[in-house]
């Protein structure tokens, strides 16, 4: 479709993009081409050039009408009649509207051309009512959702869209001749389909302007398809052109438009960022700092030991090995006990279950129990005891033997 339009166009480039002929009379000093139409003009002083033209407003429209009564000069046509520019509103009023009727130029602004021929407002007006529309640009919007952003379309060397269209004329309660005109649309061409799904009847030549008004022989199929021209392009414009007040250059200077989509990668990396950003420097507490500290020297010492050679590796394995023997081998040393009296053997058995264990804590920091295996001897020999008691001996290097540990409870009965 085409709501909202620019066009600041003087008569004589009107007339240019029409195919009228000009006059050189009012040329400057330069000798121009000139700058006034060479064809008769009618309500040109009604027309007011605008950046945001929409439906109700004026615009000059080229046609072809019959000579009036008092001659003329000829022009196109033959027949007797002649090209003119007129001032029309735009929004078509049909001729039957009933005089005191409120028109409603937002009703039949544009006419689908597929359709132009089955229905009566526009179907009689084929024949001998067929004008041009000249103007800078049209607006469209594209809709994202609920938001709606305009677009600019225009040829892109600036020369002026050319548009069929269908006018006709209504008497008021006044008894005035209102000139109403609506613009044919016709299916998007495919490169802008992507915006919209219908577009002016752009006229793209002189060829094409001459038929549209001259030869109604013609099929109209033919004159209204999609132009599909390279040059015509787009860009999109601030929104606040939406407005019919807003008007001037600012309706058409270029806006950038930012992402309207983001991959959900982005989104969880942004995320993650502005989490690691939340954490303030100085906020962070002694344990926080301890804690990243102590697991980046862990993953930097597991690297060296990874990285560094097999022999290397095998020797210090034997060193920490000959480490772990010498603890397990060092003397416990401990109090001799006094004892006022001998024993008994429920006392023996008590004392023999005991495990004095010490704890201590290698380089590494980790932590073993020795346990005590000479106490029962070193008891046995202080107390002065005769009968035969069997020995403990000192643990040997190694392995660890199933034994060590606490006593079991099978044992316990054993000895009783």
């Amino acid at each position: 479709m085409c709501g909202r339009a620019r066009c600041t166009l003087s008569a004589a480039q009107a007339a240019r993009a029409f195919g009228f002929p000009t006059t050189a009379a009012a040329a400057g000093p330069d000798g121009g081409a000139g700058d006034a139409p060479a064809v008769r003009t009618l309500d040109l002083d009604r027309f007011r050039p605008s950046y945001n033209v929409s439906p109700g407003a004026y615009l000059p429209v080229g046609t072809v009408r019959a000579q009036p009564a008092a001659g003329g000069d000829g022009g196109r046509g033959g027949d007797g009649a002649e090209p003119v520019i007129q001032s029309m509103k735009w929004g078509l009023v049909p001729s039957f509207t009933g005089k005191t009727e409120k028109p409603d130029h937002f009703r039949m602004f544009n006419a689908r051309s597929e359709s132009v021929k089955e229905k009566a407002s526009f179907r009689r007006l084929i024949p001998k009512n067929r004008c041009l529309v000249a103007v800078e640009g049209f607006y469209e919007w594209k809709k994202d959702g609920s938001k709606k952003q305009p677009y600019y379309i225009h040829f892109q060397d600036h020369r002026p869209l050319v548009f069929a269209a269908l006018y006709d004329t209504w008497t008021n309660s006044e008894g005035e001749i209102v000139h109403t005109f609506t613009i044919l649309t016709t299916r998007a061409s495919t490169s802008l389909k992507w915006l919209h799904d219908r577009m002016p009847v752009i006229l793209g030549d002189n060829d094409s302007v001459n038929v549209w008004l001259n030869d109604a022989s013609v099929k109209l199929e033919e004159l209204t398809a999609p132009y599909e021209g390279t040059d015509l392009v787009w860009y999109p414009v601030t929104p606040a052109m939406g407005k019919t007040s807003f008007d001037g250059p600012e309706c058409i200077k270029e806006v950038r438009l930012g992402p309207s989509e983001k991959p959900i990668s982005k989104f969880f990396t942004k995320k993650s960022t502005a989490h690691d950003q939340s954490v303030n420097p100085e906020k962070i507490t002694p344990e926080f700092a301890e804690t990243h500290a102590s697991r980046a020297s862990k993953v930097e010492c597991d690297e060296s030991v990874e990285n560094q050679p097999e022999d290397v590796n095998q020797q210090q394995s034997g060193e920490k090995q000959a480490t772990y023997s010498t603890v397990k081998d060092e003397p416990v040393s401990l109090e001799h006990q006094v004892f006022g009296k001998p024993r008994s053997n429920k006392d023996e058995d008590t004392m023999t279950s005991t495990d004095i264990t010490t704890e201590k804590q290698d380089d590494l920091g980790t932590k073993r129990k020795i346990k005590d295996t000479e106490v029962k001897a070193e008891i046995m020999e202080n107390s002065g005891w005769s009968h035969s008691q069997p020995t403990t001996t000192k643990k040997a290097k190694g392995a660890k033997a199933a034994s060590d540990g606490q006593a079991s409870l099978l044992s316990y009965f054993a000895k009783k």
